[in-house]
Formats: structure tokens, sequence, C-alpha cells
């Protein structure tokens, strides 16, 4: 009997936790204590043990995570910072947020991330940092980002916002850069019940002037030295991310086995370009996108990817877009003006990447329906 499969079932996971995340909750509630406070602190201690980094400020979001690293760095009116344009906006948006300038760099078919072969190409005396994005899951050749940064003296913020718990070389993304960038966003693989992220550091310098930004730029009670945000993460959500990173690992293997999985039952089939992991990497499997070649006979006018969503749809499959315009082409990045065609293949992933339903809990059963149902939908 085939059932309606969703892109995400939360509910799903939340099942198999539910005791232990009432239980921290209820915690909280009781304590009085709701921003900031040692569920917080704990919670800090237990990120920067994870991501093998010496320290970890948690903020309000993803987002803030990559505003309050640019102004930790002084990045500001006249710098520029290198990043990629198949991202979601914030990657972007937190540059332009600290009246820098987005500088865009196209992407690999294999990865979508940064084309490494271009990024020297892209630095000019005014560049300051380089933002790389692990898109999907899957991280950036972090040896070889480095080495160029190292060379031109610049800053490197990990845009790890879907890459919670990913490897390069045996080593958790988010500290390998300056400082990382992590969401915790339902959807992530280490998601709250709401908004959250943080940052991560070897520097305590930088993490210390990321603690007082992050809190209206004070550092005594009401002694403000700069111009600071409201970026703080509620005890509550620490406390449910708590329970989470417990298991984490546990749930990436599980995205693992679910992506395995996928490239055994798809991997015959005509027409589709599953992703790939680089050599000496363990994606986070935050996303299975896939791309959709048009054929060269199409049957009726309009985006192919598009149909094969549609029909899938109709069958109850959920997928979605990964993002069906890329930055450079947004309507605010106007003024900056790069033209159509400047990146040309992070402007045709737009028009084929497709994300198939994608989390631990994914049942065999539903992966061989999503097969079939591509199958169906495929010229």
């Amino acid at each position: 009997m085939h059932h309606s499969i969703p892109l995400l079932d939360l509910k799903r996971q939340y099942k198999t936790i539910a005791a232990e995340v009432n239980a921290a909750v209820l915690a909280v509630l009781a304590s009085g204590q709701y921003i900031g406070g040692p569920t917080v602190e704990e919670f800090e201690r237990q990120f920067a043990n994870y991501t093998a980094t010496r320290e970890c400020v948690a903020c309000h979001s993803g987002t803030d995570a990559l505003y309050l690293a640019l102004r930790s760095l002084n990045i500001g009116p006249g710098d520029q910072v290198i990043t990629s344009p198949f991202t979601f906006i914030a990657t972007a948006e937190a540059i332009s947020l600290v009246s820098a300038t987005p500088v865009f760099v196209d992407i690999t078919a294999q990865t979508f991330n940064l084309d490494l072969d271009q990024l020297a190409g892209a630095i000019t005396e005014k560049t300051r940092a380089i933002i790389p994005v692990h898109l999907f899951g899957q991280p950036v050749d972090m040896t070889r980002l480095m080495a160029i940064a190292q060379a031109n003296h610049l800053a490197v913020i990990e845009d790890c916002a879907q890459a919670v718990g990913a490897d390069w070389a045996g080593q958790k993304v988010g500290s390998f850069g300056n400082i990382g960038c992590f969401s915790f966003y339902p959807t992530k693989n280490l998601g709250g019940c709401g908004d959250g992220g943080a940052v991560t550091t070897n520097d305590s310098a930088i993490a210390a002037r990321i603690r007082m930004l992050r809190d209206h730029g004070r550092r005594g009670a009401y002694f403000h030295e700069a111009v600071g945000v409201n970026s703080r993460l509620d005890a509550l959500q620490a406390a449910v991310l708590q329970v989470k990173l417990r298991h984490s690992d546990a749930w990436n293997a599980q995205r693992r086995a679910v992506a395995h999985r996928y490239h055994q039952l798809l991997s015959r089939i005509q027409g589709v370009i599953l992703p790939q992991e680089l050599a000496g990497s363990q994606s986070a499997w935050n996303q299975f996108t896939l791309r959709i070649l048009s054929p060269s006979q199409p049957s009726q006018p309009g985006n192919y990817r598009d149909q094969i969503r549609a029909g899938l749809q109709c069958q109850g499959i959920s997928s979605t877009v990964y993002y069906p315009l890329p930055l450079h082409l947004q309507p605010v990045y106007e003024p900056l003006g790069y033209q159509s065609g400047q990146f040309p293949v992070a402007e045709r992933a737009t028009q084929e990447v497709l994300s198939l339903p994608m989390f631990p809990e994914l049942l065999p059963e539903e992966q061989e329906q999503v097969m079939h149902s591509l199958k169906d939908c495929l010229i």
C-alpha cells in the first residue's frame, strides 16, 4: 500500500526521544532560568567538544552566527568576502549586513561546492575572507582551501549550517577555519524546536568578542563597548539540543545508510546524476540532491525538472528544489552587476537539482517507492 512520503518527518524523530526531550524541557521550565545560564553553557561545552574546537558560542540562528563571525573579524565597508552563489541567501546576506561586498565564485558540478580552481582568481587587495559552504552536508576540500587562504592571508569562516557532523580528512567541519558557523533550524541534522545557531573557534579572543556582540556589546551588566545585537540561544532550545546531540552520530550514520540505499536503488536509472562524496570526506547528508537531466527532445515546454517534481507530487512523493535561483541573479543583488551566464555551473544546477526525501527514519520500502515513482516520471 503506497502512502505519501514527506521530505522530512520530524514527528518520527521526536517519538524516539520524547521522554528525554520532555524531561529536559520541564527541567528548564522548573529552573526559572530561560535565557543563558548553565543549560546554555553546558550545551556550548558539549558542542565545542563534539566539533573538536576550543570554544563554542551559541546564538539565535545560523544567520546570526555568520553575521557575528564577520563582525568579530572587523569585516565591514570596503571589504570583499568570497562565497558561493549556490547556497541559501543567509550566507551572502550576512556579508551585506556588515556592509561588506559578497564576491561570488562558481561551483563544481560534482559537489555543488566552491570551485577551488577558480578561487585564487577572485582574490583582490580588498578581499578579507572566504566563506566556504559545506552544501547539503558535503564538505569542501578544506585542506586545499585553507592552503589558498593562508597563502593570501585571508580569514576563513566555514558555513556549516547543513553539515553538523561532516568530516574532511577525519576532522569535523567547523574546526578548520578561523570560525565555524552552525544552524540548529529544525530541518538541520541537529535541529532545535525553533531557531538556534552557534559559532565554533579555536581563538579565545574571537569567542570573547562574539560573546560580547551577541549580548548588546556588553561585558559587564550595563557597560557596552560595541554596538551589538540581541542574539542569545534560549535555554529551552539548548536543553533540546543537548538531548539531540547525544543521538547525532547515530542519526548521521542512519543518513549515510539512507544515502547508500538511494545509490543502490537509483544508480541504474537513466537521466539522473546522483550526489557523490569526495574521497577523504564524510558527508552529513543533510539533503540527497540529484540532478535531473533534460531529454534531448522534451515533450513539452518548461523546465523538465519541475515536471518531474510535479509528477512525484502526484504520486505522494515530496521533493524540493534547493535552490531555484542563484544568488548573483537574485533581485536584491542586481546592484552588484553580475550577469546571467557568469556562473554557468551554478546556473545549470538551479535548473536540474532535486532533493528527495532524506531523514534518518526513512524506511527502505519508502525509498523503493521513491525509486519506482521517479522511474515512472522520467521519460
